[in-house]
């Protein structure tokens, strides 16, 4: 019910959040930005999210435009996952999240070097998207 207050709201901040606005959300999108990915790899490397969110989230983040589901009509079946044009374009905001961390971060939280271990071998393409190349102050 709050989703659809805020989707059809006239504030930008409100409908992106509509979008966004879970904890999941933002690391699924994350766990694609560079390569396609099956139910099972996605979960793997998200970690301590449960099917039942995972399916969930993955559902809605395909309904909002941001993922494309992709199924393959053979046996065993397969499904994959990947970020769509708007998917795409969601990545240097993340980035920028990135970077807003390793500035602000407590020390003693977490390891540094680990917590820049989620930026390693990023290397966004510019496109239709215009993304480009983003580089995170250490």
């Amino acid at each position: 019910m709050k989703k659809e207050v805020f989707q059809y709201s006239s504030c930008p901040m409100h409908r992106s959040m509509a979008i966004l606005g879970t904890k999941w959300k933002p690391i699924l999108i994350w766990a694609l930005r560079e390569r396609k990915a099956r139910f099972g790899q996605i979960a793997a490397s998200v970690g301590l999210i449960s099917r039942k969110v995972l399916t969930s989230t993955l559902k809605e983040l395909e309904e909002d435009g941001v993922i494309l589901r992709e199924e393959f009509k053979e046996m065993p079946p397969r499904v994959e996952y990947s970020l769509t044009e708007k998917g795409h374009a969601l990545i240097p905001i993340m980035l920028k999240l990135v970077e807003w961390d390793t500035i602000y971060f407590v020390q003693g939280e977490a390891e540094p070097a680990a917590a820049l271990a989620c930026l390693q071998d990023y290397e966004p393409k510019t496109g239709a998207t215009g993304i480009e190349k983003f580089t995170v102050a250490h």
